[in-house]
């Protein structure tokens, strides 16, 4: 370390009830930026709100360099150059990891039942697991999956009560894939609620030309309905066509 080390002050809240994430981020910052910290703790309600209302802020963490108030973890990071990895504004970021998860849970199941990668058993598994997360992130929130769900899906919007048994269904049909028996009965389930949802795609975004956020990663997600979730209901079409002819 050098004789004149760089030096900043922070305060935040770390107390027996709550120690501020962003507080521990910023401290994380100033590290990595090779600063010496003077770090200081709110551990009260009253203190944070006392020190608040001297430095007229509203919020902690704050962090000074150089005497300047620099702010809290937003503006740290601005005054770096970092990002923060906070998401904004739309992204594809959810679908992305539900789909690279999957893919490599498919290859490694393979792997380790067969001992080699095996194409078919492989792509079947990956389809059913992609199924089965996304029917993980719908139920963790069902009432707000529907409420994103109705405003295009074609039977939902005329019986809300599909909306509800959507995830159960692609759940099921997920399993249904994965375990590999009553296959034309698991592969209708995915081919109906499969065509379903990309017709309603088709109508919405590619006819009608509206902006929608897609229900597919759980209501109040940002990713836009499109490209990507008609390519995953298309997935269900084809894997269950092909179960109820037993090609697979």
């Amino acid at each position: 370390m050098s004789a004149n080390p760089k030096k900043a002050v922070l305060y935040r809240i770390v107390s027996d009830d709550h120690i501020c994430p962003f507080g521990i981020k910023s401290k994380d910052l100033l590290e990595r930026k090779g600063f010496e910290i003077e770090d200081h703790h709110f551990t009260s309600r009253a203190e944070t709100e006392a020190f608040m209302k001297e430095q007229g802020v509203e919020t902690t963490p704050q962090t000074f360099i150089d005497g300047d108030r620099i702010g809290g973890f937003d503006e740290l990071a601005d005054y770096f150059d970092e990002e923060t990895g906070k998401q904004t504004g739309t992204t594809y970021q959810p679908v992305i990891a539900v789909f690279a998860t999957t893919f490599l849970m498919a290859l490694a199941a393979s792997w380790a039942v067969a001992g080699t990668l095996a194409p078919v058993t492989a792509l079947v598994w990956f389809v059913g697991l992609n199924m089965c997360m996304l029917a993980i992130l719908k139920l963790r929130d069902l009432f707000s999956f529907t409420n994103q769900f109705i405003t295009y899906d074609l039977v939902g919007m005329r019986w809300v009560r599909y909306a509800y048994i959507y995830p159960f269904a692609e759940a099921l049909a997920g399993i249904g894939m994965i375990a590999g028996v009553l296959s034309p009965l698991f592969g209708a389930i995915a081919f109906v609620i499969g065509s379903i949802s990309a017709v309603s795609v088709i109508k919405a975004v590619y006819i009608d030309k509206r902006e929608l956020k897609c229900a597919c990663v759980g209501g109040g997600s940002n990713v836009p309905l499109g490209a990507i979730s008609l390519t995953e209901n298309l997935m269900m079409v084809v894997m269950g066509a092909l179960m109820v002819v037993g090609l697979v």
